[in-house]
């Protein structure tokens, strides 16, 4: 593949802005610029006005526009490009400056907050659930059925990973074996901040009789600096499988899954229109049975959650293995992940980088706490690749998806990861380390707090 330059972004016969002209990308963003700067009028409260509306289509748009902005850029920086992840990785910076900076309005950062956040309807409630339906409905049926004995063992190897790094590290800090376990590994390897920090730290809370924000406050800025170094990971992790063909497997997982199987069905199944709106449609629907799932296992009071994305997979896992959706509507799932993945990436990260607080990474950057959340990411990672091709899982797809994406903040996370390591087919596998490896450490994290926190 040829080299991208900048030259050919600023050249007006080219359309290299999302294919997008330069002069019909530079009246974009004027436009967007207009709309998000510009006062005009009063709100509802009285304070000065703009023409921004919070749609779904303006914030779109505008996030779109931001995102080509940086991502094309930061895929012709050769360095960053090579080595810290190109055009994704400079979308998540710089939005998360602009954000946490006052770079951009409020009425803004409220809106963004609305198309990604806790809003009930928000894009990533639809951006992962149609790369898992897209992912695992086109996962071959025997590889399917091998991972899911597989893979599970492999998330417990990147903690035990992950707990030898942090510990080994920890002790040279003077800090005890148990402190590093509850204090950086737990939070990292936890699923995250909404299914993994907060339940936690409500957890050690309900043991130590202590506010939960106590736990809470440190968890959330160790948890932000391991998930940059696992974001950079894996930028890092996609160029070793570059310059060692063989520890990879281009974003296929196990190593002697039927990929000329899947091939074929591509080929032959050419999906149309209505294929790709029926399966959207089918997303929906095992979305809100996933969701009911969520609910009635939450009413049991087990003790910890499981999340309705796990149910999610399942389900589509079900499907598959039973063999029950037609082949046009899989290739129609195929082209819908399709569609999210590699189309609509930029303007994801661009709205988790609004959402992020660069203060919390400064907060915690001691050089100990530091050196901590990176040896527990590269623990995590290198048990995994070492032991990976023994249990069938390509090495650098394996520390992707059962290491790194157990060290971020969840799902946002996943997709900053897998972005950066350019293997986003792997979503699948990620919410299972971010959701049920999640949930499994909400269980560890139970049982050492009732003996150890005080």
């Amino acid at each position: 593949m040829a080299k991208k330059n900048f030259k050919e972004l600023f050249d007006p016969r080219e359309s290299k802005w999302g294919g997008i002209s330069l002069p019909m990308f530079l009246c974009a963003l004027i436009v967007v610029a207009i709309v998000v700067y510009v006062p005009f009028g009063l709100d509802k409260e009285g304070n000065p006005g703009s023409f921004l509306r919070p749609n779904f289509l303006i914030m779109f748009s505008a996030l779109a526009v931001f995102g080509l902005l940086f991502g094309e850029i930061g895929d012709r920086i050769p360095f960053w490009n090579d080595y810290i992840g190109g055009g994704t990785i400079l979308v998540f910076f710089m939005a998360a400056v602009f954000g946490t900076y006052n770079l951009v309005p409020e009425n803004f950062m409220k809106a963004v907050n609305v198309f990604y956040g806790k809003q009930p309807v928000n894009f990533l409630e639809m951006f992962i659930p149609a790369l898992i339906v897209g992912s695992v409905l086109t996962v071959d049926r025997k590889t399917l059925i091998k991972s899911i004995s597989g893979y599970i063992p492999l998330i417990i190897i990147g903690v035990i990973g992950a707990s030898a790094g942090g510990i080994a590290v920890g002790l040279i800090f003077g800090k005890s074996p148990i402190d590093v376990m509850m204090n950086y590994v737990l939070p990292i390897m936890g699923g995250g901040t909404g299914a993994g920090a907060v339940p936690m730290s409500e957890i050690w809370a309900s043991k130590t009789g202590r506010p939960a924000s106590e736990w809470f406050g440190f968890a959330i800025s160790i948890l932000s600096i391991a998930n940059v170094f696992g974001i950079l990971c894996g930028a890092l992790l996609k160029k070793l499988g570059e310059a060692k063909p063989n520890l990879t497997g281009n974003g296929e997982l196990i190593i002697d899954n039927s990929k000329e199987a899947i091939r074929d069905k591509e080929v032959d199944v050419k999906p149309e229109l209505t294929d790709t709106t029926a399966a959207f449609i089918l997303t929906g629907v095992l979305f809100m049975v996933s969701h009911i799932l969520g609910e009635v296992w939450e009413s049991l009071g087990l003790g910890f959650d499981l999340h309705r994305l796990v149910f999610l997979i399942l389900l589509t896992m079900f499907l598959n293995i039973a063999n029950v959706v037609p082949d046009k509507i899989k290739a129609g799932a195929k082209r819908m992940q399709t569609f999210f993945s590699k189309h609509t990436i930029w303007i994801l990260m661009a709205a988790v980088g609004f959402t992020t607080d660069v203060k919390e990474i400064i907060n915690a950057a001691a050089p100990s706490n530091i050196l901590i959340a990176l040896a527990i990411v590269l623990g995590a990672v290198g048990l995994i690749m070492l032991v990976a091709r023994t249990m069938k899982f390509y090495p650098v797809e394996a520390a992707i998806t059962a290491g790194l994406c157990m060290a971020n903040r969840g799902g946002a996370g996943d997709v900053a990861v897998l972005g950066a390591a350019d293997r986003m087919e792997l979503i699948s596998f990620a919410q299972i380390s971010s959701r049920i490896g999640g949930a499994m450490m909400l269980v560890l994290g139970s049982v050492m707090f009732s003996f150890f926190a005080s």
